[in-house]
């Protein structure tokens, strides 16, 4: 079996959608997360990024989510016992 993959743009959708959902602006989050400019939420939003484990701690805090619940992964590729459906 192999180990999970982290799908990179399906955790910025999801960043995004909880921002939406909670009223969060990216300036609001950057302000709150102590970034000193918004480059940063951008690249996770696009998915360039991944939020670094301290920033995913203060991340999930104030959106009020599980770190698993903001973490996104990619679909299995391989079949039944790891083998590979080429």
């Amino acid at each position: 079996m192999f180990p999970p993959v982290i799908d990179m743009t399906a955790t910025g959708k999801k960043i995004e959608r909880l921002m939406r959902e909670r009223e969060i602006t990216v300036t609001e989050l950057t302000c709150r997360m102590g970034f000193a400019t918004t480059n940063a939420v951008y690249k996770w939003l696009r998915g360039e990024t991944l939020p670094t484990l301290d920033n995913l701690v203060v991340l999930s805090s104030i959106l009020e989510v599980a770190m698993d619940d903001i973490i996104r992964l990619k679909p299995n590729e391989r079949g039944p016992e790891g083998v590979s459906e080429d």
